[in-house]
């Protein structure tokens, strides 16, 4: 079976759009980070966002290729992992991704800021790196 790509390459653009606006919204220092409540709102919701589709991808994947049903949004990536999609190191951030999401949708108020103008400085790149990992893999890289 093969992976019909299409779903797969709009959901990649709408990854980058929304990790361009957070590489956008976070060029400023700590301090006025945590003194910008529309900064973190901006970032925050476009880390949600690129977060969610990078899972959509990997569901979209899963369903195309049979791979089964995960019994967690975590276990999608296990499964890409064990089809070759992505290696383990890149599971593990992209599992670490997946629960800075739900803490972002479900637990808003628990969200340290400092490490969320950590996270839009440095682990955004999990993101690219998933992406370039499955779209190399699906033969769909630019």
């Amino acid at each position: 079976m093969s992976v019909d790509g299409y779903p797969v390459l709009l959901k990649a653009d709408s990854v980058r759009k929304h990790l361009n606006r957070v590489t956008e919204m976070r060029d400023v220092g700590l301090v006025r980070f945590l003194e910008d409540l529309d900064r973190q709102e901006s970032i925050l919701f476009n880390l949600q966002m690129a977060i969610q589709n990078c899972m959509d991808i990997a569901a979209h994947i899963i369903s195309e290729e049979g791979f089964g049903v995960a019994g967690s949004t975590n276990e999608m990536f296990y499964l890409l992992e064990e089809n070759g999609f992505v290696d383990r190191q890149l599971t593990e951030r992209m599992v670490r991704a997946v629960g800075f999401r739900d803490l972002i949708v479900h637990e808003y108020g628990k969200l340290e800021l400092k490490e969320v103008f950590q996270i839009a400085h440095e682990d955004i790149n999990d993101l690219n790196d998933y992406l370039k990992s499955i779209l190399d893999k699906l033969g769909l890289a630019n």
